[in-house]
Formats: C-alpha cells, sequence, structure tokens
C-alpha cells in the first residue's frame, strides 16, 4: 500500500474524531490493509467513545503487538480492562507501562502526534485502582502515597481525594487518554499530498477597460490602528481562554492578569506547568491551572483590543535638510551627526568637497576617559560603533592590532569585526584596503591627523536560510568540534536537515549538528530567509 494512501486514509478518520463521527473514523480505518500502531490506537478510541470495550481491548492488543514499547498502550489497555472488571490483567499493564516510562517522570508523546501527557503518577493512579477492585486497599494507599511524592506536574487534587475514597473503602474509577486524543499524521506530510501547480496560471496585470483600476491582484488595503488578532477555525477555537483568578507576575516573562480575562494561547504548555498568551496585546506566561475554555464570540462592535498590536498608521516624519558644516551651532557635538549609509549600497550620490576638514578639541572626545589630545607621532582614531568611541595610536600600528583595540573597547571578537572608511568626498563605506596584509598601517588612511571609521558586526547567518526554528528539552554539551552546544529553553535556528536523527543548527553566534531529540519545533511557520 502506498505511503500517501495511508496518510490520505489516516487524515480523513482524524477529521472525522474532529468532527465526533466515530463510525466515520472507522470506516476510514478499516479500509487500511496495513495499519500501524497509531491507528489502532486510534481505532480503540473511537470503540472506546461508541462504548464498545471488547473492540476497544482488541484494538490495543493490535497496538501492542506493533509497538510493544509504548507506554500510553499499555496504560489505555488497563483503563479499559479496570472497566470490563479484569483487575489483575489491567494491574500486569500498569506495571508494563511503569517500565516502559523508564525513569521518566513524564513523557510527551505530541512528537508521535498525541497532544497528550502521560505521567508517573497517573500509572501509580490506575495502579491503586486495581489494587481497590481486588480487595488490596493497604496496596492502593501505599500506591497513592508514592503518587503524592511523584515530581511530575498536573495532579492537583485528584490524589487527595482518591487518598479519602481509600480509607472509606470506595473504588476508584481508572484514569483513561481522553476522548477525542488521537495520533495525527505530521501536517508536512499532509501538506504534500495536496496537488501543485508548478507553472502557475495566467494572471491579468492590466485591464483594457479605462475605468478599471484593478489590475488582477488583489489591492491593498489600509491599515488601521488597532490588535490583530489571529484568525481561528472551529477546531481552533479553544485556544482562546479565560483567566479564572487573578495573577500577578512572579518572574521574568510572566504576565499579571486580571481575573475573568480572555486571552489567546501562544505556545504549548512547558514542563513547569506555564504557557505563552497573547493578553493586551503583550505575550508572557501563565499558569495553565488558571485557564479554563471561553467562548468567543467575535463582534465587529465594540471589541476590545486583546492581540498583537499593529504597527501605527501615521508616517515617519519627513528628516530635516542637512545644514553646512559652517552653519551648524557651536554647541551641537559630532556625536550627533546623521549616521552614513550603509556599506554595500554603492548607488549614493558623491558630496563635493568644499576644501579640507577642520577639527576642533572636543572632536576626540570619547566615552570612557580617552585621550583627548593626540600626541606626538600618533593619531587619533574616531570609531563609530552603536556608540561613538576614541583612541590615540601611533601611525605606525598595523590594521590586524588596531583592530584587537577596538575589539577589547567594545568587547567583542576581533574575528566578527569588519573595519571600514570613506574616501574623501564618497559617501559609500569600503573596507580598509589590504587589511589581511601584512605592513599596512594606520598612516595610509589619516588625515590631518585624525582617522574616521565605521566598526561593523559580521553576521554569521548572511548566506544561510533559516527553515524554522525549534526550543531545547535538555542541556546538550558537545561531544565533537562540529557539534552545536546548548542548554535547555534555548531558541535554536535551524539551518538544515542532516538526517532524520540529526540536525544543522545555530545557536548563541555557534553553528553546528545536533541530535532531534534534543529540541522540538515550537513555532510551525517557516520565518524569513535571511540572506
Amino acid at each position: 500500500m502506498p505511503y500517501t494512501m495511508l496518510l490520505r486514509l489516516w487524515n480523513e478518520s482524524v477529521q472525522a474524531v474532529d468532527a465526533n463521527d466515530w463510525e466515520g473514523a472507522l470506516a476510514k480505518l478499516q479500509q487500511v490493509p496495513e495499519q500501524t500502531s497509531r491507528t489502532h490506537f486510534n481505532a480503540a478510541s473511537a470503540h472506546l467513545a461508541l462504548g464498545q470495550l471488547d473492540m476497544a481491548l482488541r484494538c490495543l492488543d493490535f497496538t501492542i503487538a506493533k509497538d510493544e514499547r509504548l507506554a500510553v498502550a499499555f496504560f489505555q489497555r488497563a483503563a479499559v480492562m479496570l472497566q470490563m472488571d479484569r483487575s489483575e490483567e489491567a494491574l500486569s499493564d500498569c506495571i508494563w507501562a511503569q517500565k516502559h516510562m523508564r525513569g521518566n517522570a513524564v513523557i510527551d508523546y505530541r512528537q508521535l502526534g498525541l497532544r497528550y501527557k502521560l505521567y508517573y503518577w497517573q500509572i501509580l493512579y490506575n495502579t491503586a485502582a486495581a489494587y481497590c477492585r481486588m480487595g488490596q486497599w493497604e496496596s492502593a494507599m501505599d500506591k497513592l502515597v508514592s503518587a503524592t511524592q511523584d515530581r511530575g506536574q498536573g495532579r492537583g487534587g485528584n490524589i487527595e481525594v482518591a487518598l479519602k475514597s481509600v480509607e472509606r473503602r470506595e473504588i476508584l474509577d481508572p484514569l483513561l487518554v481522553p476522548v477525542g486524543l488521537v495520533f495525527r499524521p505530521r501536517k508536512q506530510e499532509i501538506e504534500q499530498l495536496r496537488q501543485r501547480d508548478f507553472l502557475g496560471k495566467a494572471k491579468v496585470i492590466s485591464s483594457m477597460i479605462p475605468n478599471d483600476d484593478f489590475g488582477g491582484f488583489e489591492p491593498l488595503r489600509q491599515q488601521k490602528p488597532g490588535f490583530y488578532e489571529p484568525k481561528t477555525d472551529g477546531v481552533q477555537e479553544s485556544r482562546y481562554m479565560r483567566v479564572r483568578a487573578p495573577y500577578m507576575a512572579r518572574g521574568p516573562g510572566q504576565l499579571t492578569v486580571p481575573g475573568g480575562s480572555t486571552v489567546f494561547l501562544f505556545g504549548e504548555e512547558d514542563r513547569d506547568g506555564m504557557i505563552n498568551v497573547i493578553h493586551d496585546g503583550q505575550r508572557g506566561l501563565l499558569p495553565v491551572s488558571l485557564l479554563e475554555p471561553a467562548n468567543v464570540k467575535k463582534s465587529k462592535e465594540n471589541r476590545v483590543p486583546t492581540g498583537i498590536p499593529l504597527p501605527p498608521e501615521h508616517k515617519p516624519p519627513s528628516r530635516p535638510e542637512t545644514l553646512p558644516r559652517s552653519k551648524v551651532p557651536p554647541h551641537v557635538s559630532p556625536s550627533t551627526e546623521t549616521p552614513p549609509p550603509s556599506f554595500n549600497n554603492a548607488t549614493h550620490t558623491q558630496s563635493p568637497v568644499s576644501g579640507s576638514p577642520r577639527y576642533t578639541a572636543n572632536a576626540a572626545s570619547t566615552k570612557g576617559g580617552f585621550p583627548q589630545r593626540e600626541e606626538e607621532g600618533s593619531v587619533v582614531v574616531k570609531v563609530h560603533y552603536t556608540y561613538n568611541l576614541a583612541l590615540s595610536i601611533p601611525l605606525d600600528t598595523p590594521y590586524h592590532k588596531l583592530k584587537e583595540q577596538i575589539a577589547e573597547k567594545v568587547g567583542q571578537s576581533a574575528s566578527q569585526l569588519q573595519l571600514r572608511h570613506k574616501l574623501s568626498g564618497s559617501q559609500v563605506l569600503l573596507p580598509l584596503p589590504g587589511e589581511e596584509e601584512s605592513g599596512r598601517t594606520v598612516q595610509e588612511v589619516a588625515e590631518a591627523g585624525r582617522v574616521t571609521l565605521w566598526c561593523q558586526r559580521e553576521d554569521p547567518l548572511a548566506n544561510r536560510t533559516i527553515l524554522y526554528q525549534m526550543v531545547a528539552l535538555y542541556d546538550y554539551v558537545a561531544e565533537d568540534p562540529e557539534d552545536l552546544e546548548f542548554s535547555e529553553g534555548d531558541t535554536i535556528d535551524i539551518l538544515s536537515e542532516v538526517n532524520q536523527e540529526w540536525l544543522e543548527g545555530h545557536c548563541a553566534g555557534n553553528i553546528g549538528i545536533f541530535p532531534s531529540s534534543f529540541a522540538y519545533k515550537e513555532n510551525k511557520s517557516i520565518i524569513q530567509d535571511r540572506k
């Protein structure tokens, strides 16, 4: 069976699940001749929604036969067996689920397409439920006490309520994967199923009708001030949540939100129980435990802005006319002059030279206590960076020594800096002539005892394309020179996919390769190329 047909039927069954058409989802899955462990799990979820426990148990048996290390399958089958009063078999599945957790407090199955996190304490809870049905109340109490000591998130008050129920000799109801949570195919693979027209179709560029000012493309719309609210369909409507109680920011990146406010979920829940939200044009973190689904009905009238702020509609003020040097007020220092144009724009017109440049005593004024007078046999070098600085150096100083001194002042590596200057009467920035050659000194570019340079930092990604971004799940220590080292929570720019297990990325100014399992993709949209 072609893989494309499997993807198509799998995707159609997931769409039927989203529409609560369980029989339609089963009909689509039955058309797959060679089912996988994930499609069998989806079929079991559909049978559970229809109340068909025997068929659900049979599908879960097939799931485990296809993948014997899928902990969530053992967890789900144990819950089904508890509903069928098969306590001993359920207890065995709980033990297998604990084993396949591999010592982890939680396993996130989003990478496999299931939007569900299985916590170790949930398996202990179902183990206690099995002991309750077997009449072993002390063992059930021990498992619940162990669950309270587990470091996993999302417990809430479930364990405390269960402890009181066991003390009253009440049988616990098992925990299951919620109805509607199924394994979904990758979005990138589904997009590849669509037929694409690589040749394109003819479009009308201009109309022959004199009064028709529309040329075939959608005209530009005037951007109004306000807030952009992300478009959502029926499936994504739950991304709008309501804050049950007021919350005060307690750490960096957190928001202060009043109770009853509506927020938009911008990301996914992290391991600390926090999630990125957008509220009143600001993005920050809020606890997931304070959020509940909100029924948002958009109204064009009297709508309170709650999304991402749009840029202002006002045009920027026009630049003032440049005054001649002779008309500059005496209190204006050279540091307030307009910065020069970019070095890669060679189309600027050259301004005429009126005469030799004039320098005053404060032309070499610096930031940080540098000398203001040029010494005998030395030259004052003025450097334009994010701020202006000046230093006095001997005339016979080589270019590489000058770059090292400037790099030390600005706190950057000399290999990442590029020094440029302007020829007399020109507005174009050019690299220093023969910067890498030995024997070239500052005296070659000095004029009237002064040198003006522009220091710019080179971008290591200038000629690379960023495919997408990922967030580090764990710390990764480089084992080889070509590895990329990063820490948990760092943002990584993905430059290429080496294979299915290794990626090439950029982080903190370094480029290298790393295992793809150490990070996850937070933002699915492709970002712009940096060229």
